[in-house]
């Protein structure tokens, strides 16, 4: 067998595999249920409220959005997984082994994809029974749908793939989660964009979570909600320039970020960290 084909045929195994166990451990089922049970009582609570005199529901404006959201928390999710198995050794044993890189990242994003569309189903089922006026039975919703979550993903888990190598330890990495929070709270997930100033729209414009919140809407909401949306359009062709631009960024600096970060790593580096977080525990 071709050693490439093998590589991803062995991280295919093992992303199946940590994604099973991810749903049979304990604290990690409880991060697959936490935030989309809070999102899902949050969205309750906002289901009768209205969006200025638009009349539509700000619950069933959000949900779609959630959806985005939750696609854009993946490369946070990613990044995570690659700072802790830097931190832990992981990555050293797989740098060690024939194809064992490769291996490795495709292991991950069965994991880290899998586990991803797990977490949107749980938000998603029960949302459609919760939430009125959404139109998920139209003929285009669920293939728009599809292919806003397909290229959503090439566009974040390549960039988080980027971030876990940047970030030497898993508290470094901790920070990013300051600026996506920052970024989420001005890209029209939980209030139109419209809403907000015009810089601020420019801002969120360029990040891929707007974009992946507006196709989720194209894909789950009623024609008339454009209205609410900017220029009264789903732009659904701006929305695959933008989602496309950032995938082909990432997969192209993914790679070479990794292949650096890996060539760095060696057993008195690990050692290192390992010494470090023993110091910050004691």
């Amino acid at each position: 067998m071709n050693p490439t084909t093998a590589a991803v045929r062995a991280g295919w195994t093992r992303g199946l595999i940590e994604l099973r166990q991810s749903f049979t451990n304990g604290a990690d089922l409880l991060s697959h249920f936490l935030w989309p049970v809070l999102l899902l009582v949050v969205l309750f609570f906002l289901r009768d409220r209205e969006f200025g005199s638009s009349g539509f529901l700000l619950g069933t404006l959000v949900l779609p959005s959630a959806l985005g959201m939750n696609v854009a928390m993946g490369m946070v999710s990613m990044s995570q997984v690659l700072t802790a198995d830097r931190e832990d050794g992981t990555l050293l044993r797989a740098k060690a082994t024939p194809n064992g890189m490769l291996g490795y990242l495709t292991g991950k994003v069965v994991s880290v994809g899998g586990g991803l569309l797990a977490d949107l189903a749980i938000l998603l089922i029960p949302g459609l029974l919760l939430i009125d006026g959404l139109s998920a039975g139209s003929p285009g919703s669920w293939p728009t749908l599809a292919w806003v979550l397909v290229l959503g993903m090439l566009a974040t888990l390549p960039i988080g793939a980027v971030l876990g190598s940047v970030f030497p330890t898993a508290r470094a990495q901790g920070l990013i989660q300051l600026p996506v929070m920052g970024l989420i709270a001005v890209s029209g997930i939980f209030y139109p964009l419209t809403s907000l100033p015009e810089w601020l729209q420019g801002i969120a414009q360029v990040s891929p979570i707007y974009w992946l919140g507006l196709g989720m809407r194209s894909a789950l909401l009623p024609e008339s909600a454009v209205g609410v949306e900017i220029g009264d359009s789903w732009r659904h062709l701006e929305t695959v320039g933008v989602l496309g631009a950032w995938a082909v960024l990432g997969l192209l600096v993914a790679p070479v970020v990794l292949r650096r970060m890996a060539r760095r790593e060696s057993g008195s580096s690990v050692a290192e960290r390992r010494e470090k977080a023993l110091h910050r525990v004691g």
